[in-house]
């Protein structure tokens, strides 16, 4: 048996989500004028994303629990979203260090990676199991 096709798999890739979202809305709000000054990105802007990681992790702890399809759709376009947006603070050179810029692409592939896995066990996962 692969792992994608454990049961457990979405509710898993759902957890990592939830915590990779709690990780990085904490640093992000416990440390905004530090990591502006390292990423050259508005403290503001580091803020406001770090409370919205939040909301985003305890959403996706709540559809971890018992995964449904509109709540990992929810989830897949956000991430979709998210990278998006990683994408267009890279073209507009939003980010003022080599640093900010790291930062932008590890989440923007971080994303990537849990939006795919996401959408992954959607089409693995029975029918049934996800009505």
């Amino acid at each position: 048996m692969n792992l994608t096709s454990s049961p457990r798999f979405l509710s898993t890739v759902l957890w990592l989500d939830a915590a990779s979202c709690l990780a990085t809305g904490l640093l992000q709000l416990a440390a905004p004028a530090a990591l502006s000054a390292w990423f050259g990105l508005p403290a503001g802007l580091l803020t406001a994303t770090g409370w919205a990681l939040l909301a985003v992790a305890a959403f996706a702890a709540f559809a971890a629990r018992a995964p449904r399809a509109p709540l990992v759709w929810i989830m897949v376009a956000g991430n979709a979203a998210w990278l998006l947006g990683c994408v267009e603070l890279l073209l507009t050179g939003a980010a003022g260090t080599a640093l900010g810029v790291a930062w932008i692409v590890l989440q923007a592939a971080v994303v990537a990676v849990l939006g795919e896995l996401e959408w992954l066990g959607l089409r693995r996962a029975p029918a049934a199991a996800m009505a």
